[in-house]
């Protein structure tokens, strides 16, 4: 059978392509197609173990069967319609637009997150930022980060999470995030929590350029279901 991978970040830079057709036995899994793109593509053998893969905008486990004609992302370790509460764009974005919309008259508190480029990493010079996103997913997540956020800080009024796409300049805006909330502990806590969890599970790549280089930035790995879907 015959499946179609999409990649992103720095898999596409070493298979140089965005998309490629793969070969597999009938019955094969997400762990056989992992090891026949690192047999066919060797460049990505040292990051296949950290990669995961996507069907459709849902991470899927390691033993999951795939299908004559499938789509599959393939997510490496992440970095951040849906409009208003939840985009992912490569518009500038308006903390202020954000905070509005959580705001409600129960919330006396709004706490904003502002993620920004800055100008220096691992001792170089930093000139930019690219991020890139697989962006139907990078949407889902934002949403599950919220409920997630919600149901943990149970006084928490709302949750809104917007981040840009493309390249940044020092100094702009990459991640917003706005929490209400009747009281400041609780939305500086569940805003702190949303972010650091945003940065774990949403599929959004940063390469960092400077001065004669650039590299995309190692993030986390993520975790797939344990078991296939029945």
């Amino acid at each position: 059978m015959r499946v179609t991978l999409r990649l992103f970040a720095s898999l596409h830079d070493l298979v140089g392509q965005r998309s490629v057709n793969l070969d597999l036995d009938d019955g094969a899994t997400v762990n056989d197609l992992k090891s026949r793109l690192a047999d066919t593509y060797p460049a990505v053998r040292p990051m296949i173990e950290t990669v995961v893969c996507a069907m459709g905008d849902e991470y899927v486990p390691a033993d999951e069967r795939l299908h004559e004609g499938a789509e599959i992302a393939l997510i490496p370790p992440v970095s951040g319609g849906a409009q208003p509460l939840f985009k992912v764009t490569a518009d500038v974005l308006d903390a202020g637009a954000l905070a509005d919309l959580v705001r409600c008259d129960e919330a006396g508190a709004i706490a904003v997150f502002y993620g920004v480029v800055r100008n220096h990493s691992e001792g170089r010079d930093v000139e930019r930022l690219e991020y890139e996103a697989y962006e139907p997913m990078a949407l889902r997540k934002l949403r599950e980060v919220a409920e997630e956020t919600k149901q943990r800080f149970v006084e928490i009024s709302e949750v809104g999470a917007w981040h840009r796409t493309g390249t940044l300049e020092i100094g702009e805006t990459s991640l917003l995030v706005a929490v209400s909330s009747p009281h400041r502990q609780e939305a500086f806590a569940a805003c702190h929590w949303a972010v650091d969890r945003i940065k774990e599970v949403v599929p959004v790549w940063k390469k960092e350029h400077w001065r004669g280089g650039s590299a995309w930035v190692e993030g986390h790995a993520v975790q797939p279901p344990e078991t296939a879907r029945p």
